[in-house]
Formats: C-alpha cells, sequence, structure tokens
C-alpha cells in the first residue's frame, strides 16, 4: 500500500511504522516478481532450449520452492510486525490451504481457564460458547516390538508331548522383520526413491541401528516373494486383444565406470475401460539394456492379440489375401 505524501503523521514513531511497512510489502512484492521471472526462465528454456539444457521438472520445483520459503518469511515477518502495532493487522491475500477430509481421525485439545470466577463479583461463570479452530496434525512414524506368544500345553493325565499353535509364517525366514516394515522398506526405495542408505539413517534417528546389507537382504527376499505376481500380471496383460507399448529411458548405476548408463523400461498395459471391455486394467513393465528390435520382439513372444503392421506390411497382407481369393474363385 503506497503512502500518502500529503497526510504524513507527525510522530516519529508512527513514521518508523509506516517505513518498516513499507519495507516489508516491497520485499514481499520483489520476491513475487523473483519468482514470476523465474518461472518465466526456467519455462522458455525448457520449451525453447537445446535438448541438453532443458530443465527437469522436479529441479524447478526446487527453485520455485526456494522462493516461496522466501516470500512466506516475508509474510510472517509481516504478521510479526503488525501485531505489535496499534493498527489493525491488514488482511492477507488469500491462498489455497488445502481442505481437512473428514475421515481423518481427530483429537481434541481444550485450552479452559484456570479460574473459573468472575474478577469483578467473583461469582462462578458459565460457558455460554466455544471457539474452535483446526489444524493439520502430524504423527511420525514410530516402531514397535510386535511379541507372538504361543502357549504351550501338556496333558496332566498321562505323559503325552506338549502341543501348542504352530509359529505363523514369517516373510524372512529368520528375520526380525514384520510384513508391514518389510512393505515400508520396499515402497520408501521404489516409490520414494529413498535409498537404502538413507532409510537406515531415518531409522538410526528412531534408535534402531539397521545395516545397509540387512535392508538389502530383505528387499531381495521380498522381491524373490513378489515375482510369482509380477508373472502373474505379465502374463495377465499378453494374453489380452490388444496392448499399449511404449518405453522410457532409466538411469543405471555402472559399477567401475563411476557414472551411470541409459537403460530402458518397457511399459505394456491394457485397458478397456473406455470401450466397456471385461478385462481389468493392468501394466506390467520389463526392464531392457537397450533399445534394440529383439527386446520387444522377446517381450510380446507369447503375445497373440493385434498387432500394429507398417504400411509395407500392411500392403503386402492386403496383396496376399487379394491373390488368396483370386486363387479361390
Amino acid at each position: 500500500m503506497p503512502i500518502d505524501l500529503a497526510a504524513l503523521p507527525d510522530d516519529p514513531g508512527i513514521l518508523r511504522e509506516l517505513v518498516s511497512h513499507s519495507e516489508l510489502e516491497n520485499a514481499g512484492l520483489r520476491a513475487e516478481i523473483d519468482k514470476l521471472h523465474l518461472l518465466i526462465a526456467k519455462l522458455q528454456r525448457h520449451r525453447f532450449g537445446q535438448r541438453s539444457e532443458q530443465m527437469d521438472p522436479d529441479q524447478l520445483a526446487l527453485a520455485l520452492e526456494d522462493l516461496e520459503q522466501a516470500e512466506a518469511a516475508g509474510d510472517e515477518a509481516a504478521r510479526a510486525s503488525a501485531a505489535t502495532a496499534e493498527k489493525p493487522e491488514r488482511k492477507r491475500r488469500q491462498r489455497n490451504l488445502g481442505a481437512l477430509p473428514d475421515s481423518l481421525p481427530q483429537i481434541e485439545v481444550v485450552v479452559d481457564l484456570e479460574e473459573k470466577q468472575c474478577a469483578c463479583c467473583g461469582g462462578a461463570l458459565h460457558q455460554v460458547g466455544e471457539t474452535v479452530s483446526r489444524m493439520l496434525d502430524f504423527v511420525p512414524a514410530s516402531f514397535r516390538v510386535k511379541v507372538i506368544r504361543r502357549p504351550r500345553y501338556a496333558c496332566a493325565s498321562c505323559d503325552g508331548p506338549p502341543v501348542q499353535a504352530p509359529a505363523p509364517p514369517r516373510p524372512i525366514d529368520g528375520g526380525m522383520a514384520s510384513e508391514a516394515l518389510v512393505a515400508h522398506v520396499l515402497v520408501s526405495k521404489f516409490a520414494d526413491h529413498l535409498p537404502l542408505y538413507r532409510q537406515a539413517q531415518i531409522y538410526e534417528r528412531h534408535g534402531i541401528r539397521l545395516d545397509r546389507s540387512t535392508l538389502g537382504d530383505w528387499v531381495g527376499r521380498a522381491c524373490w516373494w513378489l515375482q510369482p505376481l509380477y508373472d502373474r500380471i505379465l502374463s495377465h496383460v499378453m494374453a489380452q486383444e490388444k496392448i499399449f507399448a511404449d518405453d522410457t529411458t532409466l538411469p543405471v548405476l555402472d559399477p567401475g565406470r563411476g557414472r551411470t548408463k541409459t537403460g530402458r523400461l518397457w511399459c505394456y498395459a491394457v485397458d478397456d475401460r473406455p470401450w466397456c471391455g471385461p478385462a481389468p486394467p493392468a501394466v506390467a513393465f520389463v526392464y531392457a539394456t537397450d533399445r534394440k528390435g529383439e527386446r520387444p520382439a522377446a517381450h510380446l513372444s507369447s503375445f497373440r492379440g493385434i498387432r500394429k503392421r507398417s504400411l509395407n506390411d500392411g500392403l503386402a497382407l492386403a496383396s496376399e489375401r487379394y491373390a488368396a481369393a483370386g486363387r479361390v474363385a
């Protein structure tokens, strides 16, 4: 808000306050301008720059996050300054803070008076209403020990051997990890892109010391258990009449060279929902070291559905069918 030079107050304290508010507002505007300039520059580079210079969207998001953090820090400083001033706080600009889902569990914290007596007459106070506000809270992940007890029973009338219920199966024979912990390690590694050594550091902050080699053993054994599920999904996709296929690059560690190499992740998907087909949607990924034609040919060796042909293949097939029809006639 610009300062009206024709109506400046005479009090030096109020003048300093106006100048302070003006500087904070200017800092917020400069942060917003820098954010927009960066966004425009990065979008232009992504759109018109050379392929080697194009910006990864994740890197752009990181730069925007830094600007948004600086802008939020300026807003908080302006709010704190306005709270100590005599003037009422200016209305902040509207932001989309998100809506809290009703499905989230709720805990209530009651902030009540210690003395419920009237300060004027000493009479008892009675509740006439309340103010309710909601905040989004977070409970950090915590470890717990799952104790499995199996009572052992023996007959008091004979010398028969004691009996007890069989031990439940474990995802890792002889291991101490439960199914939930193994699933968490897999999701953190493959969905959240958290390497195992970082997960080990996170667990150590909770007081749990797990070697990276131990986590790697869990991941390898879990992959062995999941292999039949992967084979079933892949066979389901290949058994359909029509599938969609595409590939994308994938950086792969190349030990000994000190850098990564480029692999290929082939995606085969089926989705009949747009035309009300009976098959449920599914997608299967197959890794390949390169993009040679023999790779998808090997992947699709069991596929017997519709294949997309080139123009030359289509003309050759039409000629064969035309010649066959002439022979029949």
